[in-house]
């Protein structure tokens, strides 16, 4: 049986932080929960918006988007441009049906579709991304969760249960890599 000395206590404390600094961090998170969610919602009381408020996003995080490429696309924009489906001038543009969003700041973000009249119809998402601190922002007062469709006169996807992670694959290679510190 193995015997854990003083000497192996640092090395163990190490691979228990590793481990705890690597789950809290860098998502990618499935828009909707499912790769059918990108589309105009069935109803107005189902939304992409109620699906991303029950969820937290941080810094690091992405949200991946599965879409047909040939029919749609998906925008990210200014506020303005959200409340009003403005598809002019976006901040970016996506088009290839595997889009993928890295959330490298802290606040809001704003992703209608490409084709102005699903946007209308509610093919939209807003979403807060968390600061590494815990809150919202880094400075100044904090902005509220993402608010219902019914504020801002929008509907988005209806909501799905589930996202895609690496999570527990990096559990995985986690293990075996404290495991070997372990041995050695």
């Amino acid at each position: 049986m193995a015997k854990i000395t003083l000497v192996d206590t640092p090395c163990l404390i190490s691979f228990f932080l590793l481990l705890l600094a690597d789950l809290s961090c860098c998502k990618e998170i499935l828009v909707g929960g499912n790769h059918t969610a990108w589309k105009i919602p069935s109803s107005p009381s189902d939304s992409l918006n109620k699906w991303a408020e029950s969820l937290r996003f941080h810094v690091g995080d992405s949200l991946v988007w599965k879409y047909d490429g040939e029919k749609d696309s998906v925008l990210q924009v200014t506020k303005e441009a959200y409340i009003n489906c403005n598809t002019t001038n976006p901040a970016a543009s996506y088009s290839n049906g595997d889009t993928k969003v890295k959330l490298e700041r802290s606040g809001p973000f704003f992703f209608i579709s490409g084709s102005k009249s699903n946007c209308v119809q509610g093919e939209k998402l807003h979403i807060v991304v968390m600061s590494s601190r815990g809150g919202f922002f880094t400075g100044g007062s904090a902005p509220s969760p993402a608010p219902s469709p019914a504020l801002l006169e929008a509907q988005a996807v209806p909501p799905a249960n589930g996202s895609a992670s690496s999570l527990t694959s990096r559990i995985g290679v986690l293990a075996f890599v404290g495991l070997a510190i372990v041995l050695l």
